[in-house]
């Protein structure tokens, strides 16, 4: 079996739509934690088609007052898209300045790669987003 950055590489036979589409972003996830969110992702584990591409995909659904709590994604810039809700979001820059805004349905947010961010939904309802990466796997790590 070859390999590419770890993943294997199909025979251009053997490859189908399914390496090309994932179908788990278009609904909210079940939310089953004491965070209030759930990330639901959509990279080359899911989508063979992304390997050597350098791209992935996430959606995080929120409770009310629900949190992705600071983390670092030390392999990507992320960009994030309000689908729904309001959010409250930002990152500590290498300097150790707090970047914060509260942001809404149909705006946008980027963490640098690497820098430690966060999201809360400060709204009154559920929020939804989707997450770009400019890596296939970007990793995260989560901070005490």
């Amino acid at each position: 079996c070859v390999k590419v950055n770890g993943f294997a590489c199909k025979a251009e036979m053997n490859v189908t739509e399914a390496d090309f589409f994932f179908p788990g972003l278009a609904k909210p996830g079940v939310i089953n934690n004491t965070l209030g969110s759930l990330v639901t992702t959509a990279n080359v584990e899911k989508i063979p088609g992304l390997n050597t591409l350098g791209v992935s995909f996430s959606r995080i659904d929120y409770k009310v007052r629900g949190l992705n709590p600071p983390h670092t994604c030390p392999h990507a810039i992320e960009i994030l898209f309000v689908l729904d809700g309001q959010l409250d979001v930002g990152f500590i820059t290498t300097t150790n300045k707090l970047i914060s805004r509260s942001i809404k349905k149909g705006e946008i947010s980027v963490f640098p790669k690497g820098l430690v961010h966060y999201q809360k939904n400060c709204g009154d309802k559920p929020a939804s987003v989707l997450y770009a990466f400019n890596r296939k796997l970007p990793g995260t790590f989560s901070v005490a």
